[in-house]
């Protein structure tokens, strides 16, 4: 027992030196990023149990088959970095699961990349890019270690739903980021499994007289859009999408959430199932969700990009400086001709089809 003890803490004092070396090289330092003020942080999700599922999800049979939305959703996000024209130093992938963007960068992309993940198992199992020299971090979205203005891009792909203090997570997000540099990521939205949690609720009020959460609760592009500017970002831009798969039965879905380590992790979930609540909502499922494939799951999603605050970005005019008006947009080739003879011709020039020739 004795010498039991001692080796648990030279494991203990192993891992706390190697945690203090990284801090030390890296020059990072652990932020907290609650929300100040009079904001209230809605504490929905148990963090600690959700790491538990994200560990005990590299364990399961049918893991590597269970990654496909996040593989395809990651190559999207990726996608959407190319759009930027530009050639980052450092860059950070927060929440990074299995590498599914880190995965896909380039170096005349990014230079330098952290891998951020708060599940140890699932960030060892994590691809790294060929090209790119990338640092991975055992990081909890809610603690960001980054000091401010010290990053070229972050970036995060289907991670951030399960945050309790989002506006804290999007304000450290934009602090740590340098002026006039983007935040690219991507969250389930709040149509996602709509077919799962309405089959459930039906059979959960029939059987129980009552219903609890069995999935997650997520936001919709509002209440998005309106985070990230009160976070401080700029120039935003927001997308939905969606991907529809089948299913053959109801615990094939729930098996496929649970390698993607999506399963429920509220407060106030309930610890289990009953069969005959699992085969009703079966059955509600298929009368109401199935199709030719069989049973319809949809996952919808939030693509966003929003910009750290620089001087040098357009602003918008005044209020009260237009020249026209929308009910006038009638009338656009007589304000077209109005516009064109103040300026002197000018807004046509070049326009002219025979000179052209």
């Amino acid at each position: 027992m004795g010498s039991k003890h001692i080796y648990l803490g030279k494991m203990l004092l192993d891992k706390r030196l190697f945690c203090n070396t990284i801090k030390r090289k890296f020059e990072l330092y652990g932020v907290r990023c609650y929300t100040r003020g009079t904001e209230n942080i809605m504490n929905v999700f148990d963090r600690k149990a959700k790491r538990l599922q994200r560990d005990r999800s590299t364990t399961l049979p049918n893991f590597a088959e269970s990654q496909f939305i996040k593989e395809e959703v990651g190559y999207r996000t990726y996608d959407r970095i190319l759009d930027i024209k530009r050639e980052f130093d450092v860059g950070v992938d927060l929440g990074c699961g299995l590498g599914y963007v880190s995965r896909h960068v380039l170096k005349d992309t990014i230079k330098l990349l952290y891998q951020c993940e708060m599940s140890e198992k699932l960030l060892r199992r994590a691809e790294v890019s060929p090209e790119v020299p990338t640092h991975k971090l055992i990081v909890d979205e809610e603690f960001l270690p980054f000091k401010d203005n010290s990053l070229d891009i972050v970036f995060s792909s289907l991670s951030l739903h399960w945050v309790n203090d989002l506006p804290g997570c999007f304000k450290a997000v934009q602090k740590s980021l340098k002026p006039d540099r983007p935040f690219i990521g991507c969250m389930f939205g709040g149509d996602t499994l709509f077919e799962l949690r309405v089959s459930l609720q039906l059979a959960e009020q029939e059987l129980q007289g009552g219903i609890s959460p069995h999935v997650s609760p997520f936001t919709d592009a509002r209440d998005l859009g309106n985070l990230l500017t009160r976070a401080g970002f700029n120039l935003l831009t927001i997308d939905v999408d969606e991907i529809q798969t089948s299913y053959d039965d109801i615990l094939s879905l729930m098996m496929d959430l649970k390698g993607m380590a999506e399963n429920n992790c509220v407060w106030t979930r309930r610890p289990m199932l009953h069969r005959k609540t699992i085969e009703l909502a079966e059955k509600n499922y298929r009368e109401m969700y199935s199709g030719e494939e069989g049973l319809k799951a949809t996952f919808q999603f939030l693509n966003f990009i929003g910009w750290s605050p620089d001087p040098s970005q357009p602003k918008p005019l005044q209020r009260g400086s237009a020249e026209f008006s929308l009910k006038d947009i009638d009338k656009l080739d007589e304000l077209t001709k109005e516009v064109n003879s103040r300026k002197g011709g000018q807004l046509n020039k070049g326009l002219d089809p025979k000179k052209d020739k």
